[in-house]
This record gives C-alpha cells, sequence and structure tokens, in this order.
C-alpha cells in the first residue's frame, strides 16, 4: 500500500501499558533475574533483596544524576553495587553485572502484547511514519515490532522523561515534522497526553482499563478503550485536520 499524503504525517507510539503490561512484564523478568542470581551469586542476591537496596540506588542517582533516565544503566549499577557488597572483586562484579542485566533484559522484552497492538501497528505503518516514545527501556527490535517503526526514541536517549518538552521535541525533529501534523498515543494521562497537548501535537488517550477522566485538566484528542479503534480515529482526526486547510 502507498503511504497517504495526509495531514497526520507522523504518529509516535508509548509503548509501556500502551502495547503491552508492563508490570506482569517486569514482574516476570524480576523473577528469571533473581531466580540467576540464586544459583551464580547468592550472596548478592540477600543485599538486592533487602533493604540495602534502596541505599545502593540512592547513592547511585546522587553520583550518576545525568543517568538518572537511564534506566538499563542504574539497575546493571545496583547489580555491581550489590556484588561488590557481597565481596566479588570489582572485575568479576562488573561482568556478572552484565550477564544478570543481561537475564532481566531479555525477558523484559519478552511481552505479551494487548489485543490487536500488531494488527494496528502494522495497519498504521502503511499509512504513516511511526516512532516509539518511551520512558522505559523496552527494545523495539527485540520485542519484534522494529519493523513497524522508522525509529525510537527513550528518555536514556535524551535524558528527560515524559512529560518533559525535551521527549517530544526530540521525537518530532527526528522525524522532521511539525507538532500539528503528529499525534501521540499513550496510556498515560500526564507523561502522554499532558505532554504532547504541550508540545502542540494532537493526542490518543489509550485508555484499556476504562479510567474516568473527567476531574484532569490533560484532555486528550481523542480516546480509545481497545487498540484495534486507533487507525480509524486517527483516518478521522487526519480527515478533520484537512478540512481546516
Amino acid at each position: 500500500m502507498n503511504k497517504q499524503s495526509p495531514s497526520i504525517d507522523l504518529v509516535t507510539f508509548d509503548l509501556d501499558n500502551t502495547l503491552w503490561d508492563v508490570t506482569q512484564t517486569i514482574m516476570g523478568a524480576e523473577r528469571l533475574l533473581r531466580d540467576w542470581m540464586a544459583e551464580h551469586t547468592p550472596a548478592a542476591l540477600e543485599i538486592y533483596a533487602s533493604e540495602r537496596v534502596s541505599v545502593i540506588r540512592e547513592h547511585i542517582l546522587a553520583t550518576h544524576a545525568k543517568k538518572r533516565h537511564d534506566l538499563s544503566f542504574l539497575r546493571t549499577e545496583v547489580l555491581r553495587h550489590c556484588m561488590i557488597e557481597a565481596n566479588m572483586a570489582p572485575t568479576n562484579a562488573k561482568e556478572n553485572a552484565i550477564r544478570a542485566f543481561e537475564i532481566f533484559f531479555a525477558a523484559r522484552n519478552d511481552v505479551v502484547f494487548y489485543p490487536n497492538a500488531i494488527e494496528t501497528l502494522e495497519i498504521l505503518s502503511q499509512r504513516y511514519a511511526l516512532f516509539a516514545l518511551t520512558n522505559g527501556n523496552a527494545d523495539i527490535d527485540r520485542v519484534g515490532i522494529g519493523r513497524f517503526f522508522s525509529g525510537a526514541v527513550s528518555s536514556a536517549d535524551v535524558g528527560a522523561s515524559k512529560p518533559d518538552q525535551q521527549m517530544f521535541t526530540t521525537v518530532l525533529t527526528k522525524a522532521g515534522v511539525v507538532p500539528k501534523r503528529a499525534v501521540h498515543i499513550g496510556d498515560h494521562l500526564s507523561d502522554d497526553i499532558l505532554g504532547a497537548n504541550r508540545a502542540g501535537m494532537h493526542s490518543i488517550w489509550f485508555n484499556y482499563e476504562g479510567q474516568a477522566a473527567n476531574n484532569t485538566p490533560h484532555q486528550p484528542t481523542a480516546e480509545a478503550r481497545e487498540l484495534a479503534q486507533i487507525p480509524d480515529i486517527v483516518t478521522r482526526l487526519n480527515m478533520s485536520h484537512a478540512s481546516l486547510g
């Protein structure tokens, strides 16, 4: 199918809790990580599973302030510090932290998609440029959806997190699209909808849980309860935008 020449040129997608349930994904990844540590680094696991890990994390955030949005770095550093505190030699601690993180990260990218996620991406990618825009560290290629996207922007890339405007301006710049010709889709009324609105983009709230939004000032351009609804919503936005000239 040939791409249209629409008034909407760009569709940006949040990932976690928009295309899959991130809570279940992270819980499963955490279990596999702890199983691996129990077998290979049990002393470090005792520290990792204790209240001490919060102190370690705060220390890392304080000493690496510019990395506070890089979730992969933070988790790897937490693991490394736990292993050092378990009296592991620094070189071995680093190697084992990298191995442990890879166990976690492989499972973190082994997601169960919401219904019609793949079909929705397929349809939209034939009509518009798609970019992922996420505060998380999911890898669209490892998840298996990279073929639908022209690119991805994460908090680690920008050094900020949605709703910070740097996130939205970065993706718009990468795509070469002005805000009024872009629509952002996400589940979070503040991170996604407020951020997109402030950037001058259209916004679609993916309200999978059926939450009430009556008392929020962050009103989306449109709302979808199912991912399968989104292509038609974008088409309507496109037609409405085009009719305004």
